[in-house]
This record gives C-alpha cells, sequence and structure tokens, in this order.
C-alpha cells in the first residue's frame, strides 16, 4: 500500500493508464531532477511529476501576524486554517476594521491582537515568529524594514518594493540581520510550471537557446486592475512590468537558470485615455452612457452582468445587483476607462540576453479574450510550447513528442490552492524555512527575488530612454 500511496501521489494511477505492472513499471521511470522533483513516463508518452503534499513538516507550529487582510491575506489566513498544526495566526492588522475582524475571528485572535494601521504591530514587542505582509505595492517596503529591525521573520507579497534602492535596502538588511525574507513567487511552486522546470532540468532538450513567454492580462482584467483598479498609476504603486510581471520575469530567469546581462524594452498606453473616448460617454458606466451596448470595457457588463473581481467591493450580497451598482455609482470602478487617471502601459516587449548568449522575449498584452501564461522554449535537442495547463515537449532525434496536462492529473490539495496552485506551496516552504530557520527550504532566495526585480526596473529604464540596459544585479 505504501508503493501504490506513493504511486498515486505521483499521478500514474490515478490518471487510469494501462499497464501490466504499473508500480514496477513507475518505479523504473522514476527519474528525480537537479531541482528535487519526481519526473515519471508512461508508455503513452505522457509526463507526471511527483508533488510533495502542501502540509508542511513542522513539529511545533509556527505563529504569525498577518499585515493587511485583503484578498492576499486572506489566502494565506485561509492556509492557516487548513493547517492550523503548523501554522497559527496570532495578530492581524488591517485599516479596514471589518476585513481585520473578518480574519482575526476566523482564527479566534484576542482584541488586542487586532490592529488598524500596521506601524501598532511594531510598536509592541515581538509578538510573533514571523509577519506575512501583504499590503498595497506602495506599502511594502516600511513594515518589511521595521519587522526586520524586530526580528521577525516575512513573506512579504510581490512586488518587493516601487524602487530599485528600496528592494536594495530590503536584501541588504535581510541578509545583515539573518532573517528569513520570502518573496511570494507563487509560480515557482504552481505544478506547471514545476513540471516545466523539471523537464528542463532533466535535459530533455538539451541546453536552451531562447524563450518566448506572453502574459496575457485578459481584456476586463486590465480595465478593472490597472485602468481603473488599485495598479493604475504608476508612481502610486509600481511599473505594471513589475505590478502585474515580476512573476513572469522570475519565470524566466528561473527556467534559463543564468543571470541577465541586458534589455530592451518597448510599450505605451494605446487606449486607455480621454483622446480615445467615444463621443458622448458620461464620467460613469452608470450615468446613462449612450455606448453601453457596444462598449467591451462597460462596469456595468463586468461586475453587474458577470459577477467579476467583486472582491474589491466588500459587499453584503455578492448576488444583490443595486448594491453593486450603487458601489459603482461612488468608486472608481464605475468610471468610464476613458477617463481615469490611469498611465500604466496596455501593452509592453521585453527582449533579454542571459549569460552564454540565451536570449528570451516577453510580452505582456492587455488585449486578449483569455488569460493563462504562454510559453515556448527552444533548446539544442527539443521544443517546449505550453499554455499553463498543459505543455508538450518535442524530441528533434526521436521525432516523437510526449505532454504533461493538469487536468488530469492526481494534485487534490493543489486544486484548493490559487496562482495553479502554487499559493498554498509557497506558505508551505515559507512554514518549514521558518520552524528549521533554514532559507534554502524556500524555491527562490531573497537575493534571486531582489534579482528579477532589478530586471523589471531595467525594463522601464529602457522603455523610458529607448536604449538598451545592462542588468546589474
Amino acid at each position: 500500500m505504501i508503493r501504490r500511496d506513493f504511486l498515486k501521489s505521483c499521478g500514474l494511477i490515478a490518471t487510469g493508464v494501462a499497464l501490466s505492472d504499473p508500480i514496477a513499471k513507475a518505479e523504473t521511470a522514476l527519474n528525480v531532477t537537479g531541482n528535487g522533483v519526481a519526473l515519471l513516463d508512461d508508455e503513452k508518452s505522457d509526463i507526471h511529476i511527483r508533488l510533495r503534499s502542501q502540509r508542511p513538516h513542522n513539529d511545533k507550529p509556527i505563529t504569525v501576524v498577518i499585515i493587511g487582510a485583503g484578498n492576499r491575506g486572506r489566502v494565506y489566513a485561509s492556509y492557516a486554517k487548513t493547517y492550523n498544526d503548523n501554522i497559527k495566526v496570532v495578530g492581524v492588522s488591517d485599516i479596514i476594521e471589518s476585513r481585520c475582524n473578518r480574519i482575526a475571528d476566523q482564527h479566534g485572535v484576542p482584541q488586542e491582537n487586532r490592529f488598524g494601521h500596521y506601524r501598532e504591530v511594531f510598536e509592541r514587542p515581538k509578538m510573533a515568529d514571523a509577519v506575512i505582509i501583504a499590503t498595497p505595492d506602495d506599502r511594502h517596503y516600511e513594515p518589511c524594514i521595521k519587522a526586520l529591525e524586530l526580528g521577525y521573520d516575512v513573506l512579504l507579497e510581490k512586488p518587493v518594493a516601487p524602487t530599485e534602492k528600496e528592494c536594495s535596502e530590503i536584501l541588504k538588511l535581510s541578509e545583515k540581520s539573518g532573517r528569513i525574507v520570502a518573496i511570494s513567487h507563487v509560480l515557482r511552486y504552481a505544478p506547471y510550471f514545476i513540471a516545466l522546470k523539471a523537464v528542463v532540468d532533466r535535459g530533455d532538450i538539451g541546453e536552451i537557446v531562447s524563450v518566448q513567454h506572453q502574459e496575457p492580462i485578459e481584456f476586463a482584467h486590465m480595465a478593472h486592475s490597472y485602468v481603473r483598479g488599485n495598479w493604475r498609476c504608476e508612481k502610486d504603486t509600481t511599473p505594471i512590468i513589475l505590478a502585474k510581471s515580476c512573476h513572469d520575469l522570475d519565470i524566466i530567469r528561473w527556467i534559463i537558470g543564468k543571470p541577465c546581462k541586458s534589455i530592451s524594452a518597448y510599450g505605451s498606453l494605446h487606449l486607455f485615455k480621454k483622446e480615445n473616448m467615444p463621443e458622448g460617454a458620461p464620467a460613469r458606466c452608470t450615468d446613462g452612457c449612450p455606448h453601453q451596448g457596444t462598449c467591451p470595457f462597460s462596469a456595468i457588463d463586468i461586475y453587474v452582468r458577470d459577477k467579476r473581481h467583486l472582491g474589491v467591493f466588500d459587499l453584503k450580497d455578492r448576488k444583490d445587483e443595486n448594491e453593486i451598482m450603487e458601489k459603482l455609482r461612488t468608486n472608481w470602478y464605475g468610471r468610464c476607462v476613458y477617463q481615469c487617471d490611469n498611465d500604466q502601459p496596455d501593452h509592453y516587449v521585453a527582449n533579454m540576453e542571459f549569460e552564454g548568449g540565451v536570449t528570451s522575449s516577453f510580452t505582456m498584452d492587455a488585449f486578449t479574450p483569455h488569460g493563462g501564461r504562454r510559453t515556448r522554449i527552444m533548446g539544442t535537442k527539443g521544443y517546449i510550447e505550453g499554455n499553463a495547463k498543459t505543455f508538450t515537449v518535442w524530441d528533434f532525434k526521436t521525432r516523437t513528442s510526449k505532454t504533461w496536462r493538469k487536468d488530469v492529473a492526481d494534485f487534490d490539495e493543489y486544486k484548493e490552492s490559487g496562482h495553479g496552485g502554487g499559493d498554498f506551496g509557497l506558505v508551505r516552504d515559507f512554514v518549514e524555512a521558518v520552524a528549521a530557520q533554514d532559507p534554502t527550504k524556500l524555491s527562490s532566495s531573497i537575493r534571486d527575488s531582489i534579482e528579477s526585480h532589478i530586471m523589471g526596473f531595467a525594463a522601464e529604464k529602457s522603455r523610458k530612454s529607448n536604449k538598451k540596459v545592462d542588468v546589474k544585479a
């Protein structure tokens, strides 16, 4: 039973592959790659991976204070609810009292450990092993610095900070203090990217020569987050290449496995500006816009009809269309997309050269009907193409291919987690790293995370100067 349970966790038996002796054949096919992931290839040319449980291995639970009780804070709190023998929430901070109390009530946090502004947390002596910082992008630096000064380990939402200088200061203090800082590069923990990295590490396509990677933002998501929403202005948050795509720069750097040497970038705000406003459009979609029937970015369509992105509204009843309409009449999200104070580019291209002459191109595109990253990897012996749900590996010599598919994998634990299953994997490794005081348990060191951020800042310098920029990590 132990052997069979092991193979079931690898996804082989669960997918129903018909083998005369599936256990023996799977054990023969087992191949542990350089990044420690077990790969299984079956006779139907499918790729399977062995994933660790989402439950961390620590005998004594670590304690955390959650700073920022919005969407990301709720994700981390839900992990602590599921694995409460391993991690306990002992404090919560949020300037919106209802958000703070929602998480605090779920975890039995006493009233004296419920805080408004994050500064209140640091007026106390150290009260937990770690803090989880899930505040808005422009409010990462100060709480992270204060946490490190007080001796906390830190799980910090991406991006690290709005400026390269602040990122570097966090890196220096984390290394000087010896504290653990994990950056939420959650895609590294998603089964899709784990499998992709494992295949590359195994040498299935030889040496990497070039990578093409795309992040389709999806048209309604762009309008919600980067035109109407919290990330619409670079000066108030971070450049969109970091706010949206530092995940992608990290994945490209991780897959290639070599430092980036130089970068050139292009992009602009093409559509969402006043000169493109349709004639007669009011300031708000709720004010009787004559283009309601034709505008794909209508707030009424996105929020009322489709019920999308409602988490920002703190609704009493998500099905109450009158309540949603009332929110749209008064907040940012009801505004005409051509009459907002946004400045983030809606299309972006970055070309990169890595050590050893490896090249990569990255595009971030607002005008797509779907999300989900697309990746192509060209190697000396083969080629990989994937869409965040499945990828196929071609072998030039044998003229054969094999495929990894998310929909046939036995990843029940991971299906409960966002970012393709990556959110909970990140917290698991953070818990284990804090419990053991061993930062090597993290997939990405703070220095690696800062390196991919520096790539983003270099891309912005290039885009604004129209020049190639050297990357100095």
